[in-house]
C-alpha cells in the first residue's frame, strides 16, 4: 500500500493513467478520426465496415473537430438541390451566348476517322475538372462514401447528372436546343457546352456550404428496397 504522500489528494497521483508524459500531445477528435479511417480500411466484413462508417459520421458532427466544418461524407437530397441551384446559376449566362452554337457546330463537324474527338475531349474535360473541384481542390475534405458498384463516386455522378438535366431542360425551355434546325449530334453538343458551366457550378454549390443535414440518399434506397422485399 502506498503512503498518503504517494496517494496525494484523491489517491490519483500514483495512478499511471492519471499522468502524462512531458511533451506528449493529448489526443483529440481528429486523432480519433484518423484511427477510425485506418480501422475502416482494415475491416473485411461489410456490415462491420458500415458500423465503422456510421461511427465516423457521428464523430465528424461533434464540435471541436476540424471535420465538423471541412469534411463531407454524406450525400443527401439537400446536396442534390444545392448542385441544382449552382448549375442553374452558372448555366444561365451561357444560354444567351451565340458562341454556344458555334462551339457545338465545331464539336459536331470536327472529326478524326469519323469520330467527333473534340466533343469527346470536351466531355472528358468536364468530367475531369468536376472531379478535381469535388475531391482535390482545397475547399472541403470530400470523402468517397459508399460508391456505386464500389468504384464510382455517387456525388460525382449526381453533380454531372443534375448539371446535364439542368442544361438540356433550360435549353429546351428557352428554345435554344433545336433553334436553326441542328443535327442530333449538334443539339447534343450544344447541351454539353452549357453542361460544362453547369457542372462546375453544381460542384461548387454542393460542397461550399459544407456537409448537409439529413439522411444519406443510400438510406432512402435501402428503405425502398426493403419495401419491395417485404412485398
Amino acid at each position: 500500500m502506498g503512503t498518503d504522500d504517494e496517494r496525494g489528494s484523491g489517491g490519483t497521483a500514483s495512478e499511471p493513467w492519471a499522468t502524462s508524459t512531458p511533451g506528449e500531445e493529448s489526443p483529440d477528435i481528429d486523432d480519433l478520426l484518423k484511427k477510425l479511417d485506418a480501422l475502416e480500411e482494415t475491416v473485411d466484413d461489410e456490415h462491420e465496415r458500415e458500423k465503422v462508417r456510421q461511427t465516423i459520421s457521428l464523430v465528424e458532427r461533434m464540435p471541436g473537430s476540424d471535420a465538423f466544418t471541412t469534411r463531407i461524407s454524406k450525400y443527401t437530397g439537400r446536396d442534390i438541390a444545392q448542385s441544382f441551384v449552382g448549375g442553374i446559376v452558372f448555366a444561365l449566362p451561357l444560354l444567351v451566348e451565340g458562341g454556344v452554337f458555334e462551339i457545338a457546330a465545331w464539336f459536331a463537324t470536327a472529326r478524326v476517322a469519323g469520330v467527333p474527338v473534340y466533343l469527346a475531349g470536351h466531355v472528358c474535360f468536364v468530367v475531369g475538372v468536376t472531379t478535381g473541384l469535388l475531391y482535390y481542390a482545397d475547399f472541403r475534405d470530400v470523402r468517397v462514401y459508399r460508391p456505386i458498384f464500389g468504384l464510382v463516386p455517387r456525388r460525382l455522378v449526381g453533380v454531372l447528372t443534375v448539371a446535364f438535366v439542368v442544361s438540356a431542360g433550360l435549353m429546351a425551355l428557352w428554345g435554344r436546343l433545336f433553334a436553326e434546325d441542328p443535327t442530333t449530334l449538334e443539339a447534343f453538343a450544344r447541351v454539353t457546352v452549357v453542361w460544362g458551366g453547369a457542372a462546375f457550378g453544381g460542384a461548387l454549390g454542393d460542397i461550399l456550404p459544407g456537409e448537409s443535414t439529413g439522411r444519406d440518399v443510400s438510406e432512402h434506397f435501402e428503405e425502398l428496397g426493403d419495401v419491395f422485399d417485404d412485398d
